[in-house]
């Protein structure tokens, strides 16, 4: 799950390093609230591995794709609310309550899952989690930006976005750590509530933020805390601007109207600016989700063993190489935004998911067609253990056999995973039997020769993904509405990104079943392409404009994405497909 993101310049970030030095307490509300990203990423890359051992404890897990699938995009769920919610809640309580409330169901919703005793109850868990994910993941860069001195603002909302990929990275960490102890995915998830915890007695310690104060009229106390942040030489010029910045505030929402948000969508809608900007927002939030990032992130081990290693040790440790990249990519676009500019890093972007997509889908397609075979001999070593749909009569080789409606394993050969092997219907006592006998037992993907070349492209993938589709979305949202319609239009756009991201999570382990895991990945190929051609119509280059510039370049008549609109030239006849600078 992809979260949002704000560019810094490298001069930012040294001046960044230096504030926090001399000013500390600045960098106390950052990592403070900052947290609530760390925990937006461990949520997504905690449950990847913990439902390998959920799907071990529960048969009924292990049989039904559409359980697995509801376990993971519960919290998905529960975050569309959530973000819902936090709105009102910040506008209406102050975002310090709003991020206490946050932790609290987080702490819950961990608290609820490590003690489950039903896959039914773990589903409860992870809604509760998901609503203090949505929340926390709108509030916690809103209070940093508004708790920040502005010429470092963008630098230190960029550690919300690194915190993210940081929790994925630990989630992955932490994974491993407990795949020895007993309880295994108990501790996994319930660790979680930990640094929810931190952060709720942090955040007790810690004052509202200035706008929001200044706005309920609470102005001295958002000038204490004013005095707090900045050097004493630069108080009373903060408190002038933040005065001036709340009432042109007021009087554009003024200019919208109060007749509520139906009033204010039509309004909104009414303006051609506003629907170019939401046609080119919301297209790069889909595309974000639909070319498949999170099945990666919230599949990643799953991925690893249809590929064909059958260790669940083996996957959590290898999908670390998936975490760790994203991660990095997070920090390469924090350089490249600026230079190559947004749309130009999206497309890059795209063209590379679709090669690599590609490479992923072509490679399961040759490991499906090289599967070895199941031999009566090999099965009949296992007596009663045996798949009930296999017959000796019958052709079967590892794929046919994971494909038994009764939910089936394959028990490879001791000597050669290679050569023929048996089938066997999944219980605990055929997962032992087989082990026993120094094999190795698959219930997602057949032993090949092929492996490798997933997992190469599947870091390929991301290196491709994140630094363009990872946060460019995110970016493009932030610059691309009129101000006083940023609030409304903002807000679809997340919806979108939210419920286009709950469609893929609860339906990638069914497609895999329905069609394949080659044709899955051809499918969000082929999406893929898709969103190249369509953002490549409708999103423009909005680098180096101000707000104002690119509501004249919306407004225009011969306004066309895939122009390069210069505020200063006239840009007739200036088209170029990849808005070079």
């Amino acid at each position: 799950m992809e979260g949002g993101a704000t560019v810094a310049d490298k001069a930012e970030f040294k001046e960044c390093l230096r504030l926090t030095w001399t000013q500390p307490y600045i960098l106390q509300l950052v990592l403070s609230a900052g947290i609530g990203g760390l925990l937006f990423g461990y949520d997504t890359g905690v449950i990847s591995g913990a439902l390998l051992y959920i799907r071990d404890d529960f048969s009924v897990v292990e049989k039904s794709t559409v359980l697995r699938e509801t376990i993971v995009s519960m919290a998905v769920a529960g975050a569309i609310v959530g973000a819902g919610f936090g709105g009102w809640m910040n506008d209406k309580f102050g975002r310090k309550p709003s991020i206490l409330i946050a932790d609290a169901l987080f702490l819950a919703g961990a608290l609820i899952m490590a003690l489950a005793p039903t896959p039914v109850v773990i589903i409860v868990g992870r809604i509760f989690v998901g609503l203090g994910v949505g929340m926390a993941s709108m509030t916690a860069p809103l209070y940093i930006s508004e708790a920040s001195p502005a010429r470092i603002r963008g630098a230190l909302v960029s550690t919300n976005g690194l915190l993210i990929t940081g929790g994925q990275f630990m989630a992955y960490l932490i994974n491993l750590a407990f795949t020895k102890v007993t309880g295994t995915w108990r501790w996994m998830l319930g660790i979680a509530g930990v640094p929810a915890l931190i952060q709720f007695i942090l955040m007790w310690m810690l004052p509202e933020s200035p706008r929001w104060l200044y706005r309920q009229n609470r102005k001295e106390e958002a000038a204490a805390i004013l005095r707090k942040i900045y050097p004493a030489g630069e108080v009373e010029q903060e408190i002038d601007a933040l005065r001036r910045s709340i009432e042109e505030e007021i009087q554009l929402e003024g200019s919208i109207g109060e007749q509520g948000l139906a009033g204010k969508l039509k309004k909104a809608l009414g303006s051609k600016v506003v629907r170019r900007g939401l046609m080119a927002g919301v297209i790069a939030q889909v595309a974000q989700q639909f070319v498949g990032i999170n099945t990666v992130m919230y599949y990643s081990p799953t991925i690893v063993q249809l590929a064909g290693f059958a260790s669940n040790n083996t996957a959590m440790a290898l999908s670390l190489i998936t975490s760790g990249l994203n991660a990095i990519g997070s920090i390469v676009s924090m350089f490249f935004v600026d230079r190559a500019g947004r749309r130009r890093l999206m497309l890059i972007s795209l063209v590379g998911i679709v090669l690599w997509l590609a490479v992923l889908g072509g490679t399961f397609l040759g490991a499906a067609h090289y599967a070895p075979p199941v031999s009566d001999l090999e099965t009949r070593q296992f007596d009663n253990q045996t798949c009930p749909e296999f017959s000796p009569r019958a052709s079967w080789n590892c794929m046919n056999c994971l494909k038994a409606e009764s939910t089936c394993g394959f028990c490879a050969h001791e000597g050669n995973k290679l050569l023929p092997g048996a089938c066997l219907a999944v219980s605990d006592a055929s997962r032992r039997t087989c082990h026993a006998g120094h094999r190795e037992f698959y219930t997602e993907g057949c032993p090949n020769n092929f492996g490798w070349l997933a997992l190469v492209a599947l870091g390929a993938y991301i290196v491709s993904y994140s630094p363009g589709m990872g946060t460019v979305p995110w970016i493009v949202n932030s610059e691309i509405y009129p101000l006083r319609f940023r609030g409304v239009c903002g807000g679809i756009a997340a919806v979108a990104n939210w419920v286009s991201n709950l469609i893929v999570t609860q339906t990638f382990l069914s497609l895999t079943k329905a069609l394949g895991t080659s044709a899955t990945f051809f499918l969000f190929c082929a999406v893929s392409l898709f969103a190249l051609v369509v953002v490549f119509f409708t999103v423009p280059e909005t680098k180096g404009l101000q707000f104002e510039e690119v509501e004249k370049m919306l407004e225009k008549k011969d306004y066309k994405p895939w122009k390069r609109y210069r505020p200063d030239v006239p840009s007739k006849g200036r088209e170029i497909g990849l808005a070079v600078p």
